[in-house]
């Protein structure tokens, strides 16, 4: 069975840092695209960042560019999201899919429309002094 599972999420102070995992079981991640998501309450899912299987092309959305930080590591299985200089409007519940479409991938990620192979199910991150 393909799982993904998000770990890393927590309470912190704004301009603080934190790292989310993405850690993938019954498949390999090496030929598929992960992106990151979050939702915050009362708001719609919104793409955070993308990377692409082949040749770990990104992603960013405008929101988290030169903040966020998206890698993969393919021999853990295991796809990251550095955050740093978190600000109040970080805080969502982050998820973590997987997709063998690049395209479909950006797609989802800028466009909010379209299905995707795996979820996960969330961490929640909340920046609060």
């Amino acid at each position: 069975q393909m799982q993904l599972v998000e770990s890393g999420g927590g309470l912190v102070q704004p301009g603080g840092s934190l790292r989310l995992s993405c850690a993938a079981s019954g498949f390999t991640l090496d030929y598929h695209t992960i992106g990151w998501f979050r939702q915050a309450p009362g708001k719609e899912r919104e793409g955070v960042s993308c990377i692409s299987s082949s040749d770990g092309r990104t992603s960013y959305a405008d929101s988290v560019k030169g903040r966020f930080t998206i890698s993969r590591d393919n021999a853990k299985n295991t796809v990251y999201l550095q955050m740093n200089s978190l600000k109040p409007e970080d805080t969502a519940v982050y998820y973590c899919a997987a997709d063998s479409s690049y395209n479909n991938m950006l797609d989802v990620t800028t466009k909010g429309h379209g299905n995707l192979e795996v979820w996960g199910r969330g961490t929640l991150v909340t920046v609060s002094s």
